[in-house]
């Protein structure tokens, strides 16, 4: 939830009703007790949303839960995108690390603008892993052939910070009341003093 908001009561009541469970919204829901496994691409949309009902799904209304699925992620944080902006046109070298099932993560590089502000994307469900596996910060660095230490990673996680920092990046813990631009000036101005 960086470049995304939290979904709005109307997504949850919007699935809620298509689902015909409550309360889908808090952590101890079915719709998150079997996220992870979802996220780190062993479970198929099929076989997760199965686990969330408790019932095999038809594919007319499989399609209907990953489209509602999909537009209660898609609401996008105006200020992230700002900062984002502000940042490829300096010539900043953006990378997205998103826990994320695959279906999900394909449709928004087919079907959404914002992935073009980074120059690689990195998806938890079609890697099989996801954060805060330490795996899958290594998998990212490699595939940037950058050194933890020159990475600044921004999560809303604290698990995922904590994994990230553990392995020598540099971190933002995000929250709603954070401000991009003033903390990633401060890495910036560390930086120029070290190198200056």
């Amino acid at each position: 939830m960086v470049i995304s908001t939290e979904p709005e009561a109307g997504d949850w009541a919007a699935l809620e009703r298509e689902t015909g469970l409550q309360q889908l919204a808090p952590a101890s829901s079915p719709y998150w007790a079997y996220r992870e496994d979802y996220d780190a691409g062993t479970h198929t949309p099929a076989q997760y949303w199965a686990r969330v009902l408790g019932t095999a799904v038809s594919a007319e209304q499989l399609r209907v839960l990953e489209d509602l699925d999909a537009v209660q992620w898609s609401h996008l944080n105006a200020d992230t995108m700002a900062v984002l902006e502000t940042l490829s046109g300096e010539g900043a070298q953006l990378a997205l690390l998103s826990n994320m099932p695959a279906g999900m993560s394909a449709r928004y590089l087919r079907e959404a603008a914002w992935p073009a502000r980074f120059a690689h994307t990195f998806f938890s469900g079609p890697l099989g892993m996801i954060k805060p596996d330490r795996r899958i910060f290594a998998h990212v660095l490699d595939k940037l052939g950058a050194a933890p230490a020159d990475v600044v990673f921004i999560d809303d996680n604290v698990r995922n910070i904590e994994a990230a920092r553990a392995l020598g990046l540099h971190t933002v813990h995000f929250n709603p009341g954070t401000d991009l631009r003033q903390e990633l000036a401060r890495f910036r101005e560390g930086s120029n003093r070290r190198d200056g």
